[in-house]
């Protein structure tokens, strides 16, 4: 009853948009994710539905423990990095093992404090040219897309410019309400009634995880760094900065659960997210900062109540283009693209390093099975770490 007076309109406000916000923006890259992972379409509903209300559940949770807006969110560079990596041999199944091994890592971490603060000591020029690497190929799919189905994908391009112009925050709800607009001149309207008939709960639809060593190093620990680097470290720095208790084991602890428990059934990993946390730290979400924490909790009942769309949705996706559908993800992965890209050469005297750690990440290659994205922090951090010691040296020395 206590928590019920601290209950604001401007926080429901601020939680729905939010809500809004966090889902329009990336559930095109989920799809996108989903479809990478050779998942069929009564797989990827399940994934969607999962993922949503499990980001649903940990938002109504973690906010009313914490009494700070703690804004969770599904890993869009994890997402983004599976969207963009080779299908695995062992198809759906197998990536179901790489999510799984994610979740149990992100949980480890949230137990044993240590493994969070080694993760911390990457470089942040190599972290943030890793996650470049690994956005490249997708934001280069608007592109691709105006190239393709100019028809389709010119509104929607148009749409969010003008989204950047009025808010940054609008530009990606207004280009997916434009592509709504675009496929219901295009589609075919007897499929697309049939997604609507299809009811609201989607079908579950569990498979079996197949556990290969070598996807679960290659697919397993990149999709754990990216999410670490990309989504929860910025998440808990928004926290701290805007003066709220920023509790990482804690946060770890039950987004790694979440993660693991719902990684069976498709759904990407679970995390801070950073946009949706400085949306509802700030003064819109209430005057008063001690009572902010509700308009998180109320973005988890929206997340919860959209979690029921998944069924629609991932119908309706695969009635529309897939192009138009990855070149909505890539608009919405551009300006993560920019600020990693930013950060990642923003240190004069080492950048050689981020730049092969980038180069091999983008290039799609694979060595003895194990993808670019492993490679490329692998021979960053090596680069890095015999410049750093030539520099030092080098002092030394003079």
């Amino acid at each position: 009853m206590t928590a019920l007076r601290d209950l604001m309109a401007s926080a429901v406000m601020m939680g729905l948009l939010a809500a809004f916000v966090g889902y329009s923006a990336s559930f095109a890259i989920v799809m996108a994710a989903l479809e990478a992972m050779s998942a069929t379409e009564a797989q990827a509903a399940t994934g969607l539905f999962f993922a949503t209300l499990a980001m649903g559940l940990c938002s109504l949770v973690l906010p009313l423990i914490t009494r700070a807006p703690s804004a969770i969110a599904w890993s869009t560079p994890g997402a983004a990095f599976l969207a963009s990596s080779a299908t695995l041999p062992g198809g759906f199944g197998e990536a179901l093992g790489a999510l799984i091994t994610c979740g149990v890592m992100i949980l480890i971490t949230g137990l044993i404090p240590a493994l969070g603060r080694w993760v911390g000591r990457i470089p942040k020029p190599i972290a943030d040219a890793l996650l470049a690497g690994v956005l490249l190929k997708l934001c280069l799919a608007p592109a691709l897309a105006l190239g393709s189905i100019p028809a389709l994908m010119i509104p929607v391009i148009l749409a969010w410019i003008v989204g950047l112009r009025l808010n940054r925050l609008a530009a990606m709800p207004l280009a997916v309400l434009t592509m709504a607009v675009v496929l219901a001149f295009t589609v075919d309207f007897d499929a697309a009634g049939a997604a609507f008939n299809a009811g609201w709960f989607p079908a579950v639809a569990p498979s079996m995880p197949i556990f290969e060593p070598v996807s679960m190093l290659s697919v397993g620990l990149p999709l754990y760094l990216v999410t670490m680097a990309g989504q929860n470290i910025p998440g808990f720095a928004v926290l701290e900065f805007n003066n709220f208790p920023a509790r990482r084991p804690l946060m770890l602890r039950v987004t790694g659960v979440a993660s693991l428990l719902s990684a069976p059934f498709g759904a990407m990993p679970i995390s801070m997210s950073a946009i949706t946390a400085a949306m509802m730290c700030g003064e819109d979400a209430g005057t008063d900062p001690a009572k902010r924490y509700w308009a998180a909790t109320i973005s988890g009942v929206s997340y919860c109540l959209l979690a029921l769309l998944a069924g629609v949705t991932a119908t309706l996706v695969t009635i529309a283009p897939t192009a138009l559908i990855i070149g909505i993800a890539g608009l919405a992965l551009i300006p993560a693209l920019v600020g990693s890209l930013r950060s990642a050469f923003s240190e004069l005297g080492q950048l050689e390093a981020p730049a092969l750690t980038f180069l091999t990440a983008a290039s799609g290659m694979t060595l003895f099975g194990v993808s670019g994205a492993f490679w490329g922090l692998v021979l960053g951090g090596l680069v890095w770490l015999s410049k750093s010691l030539l520099n030092r040296q080098t002092h030394a020395s003079s």
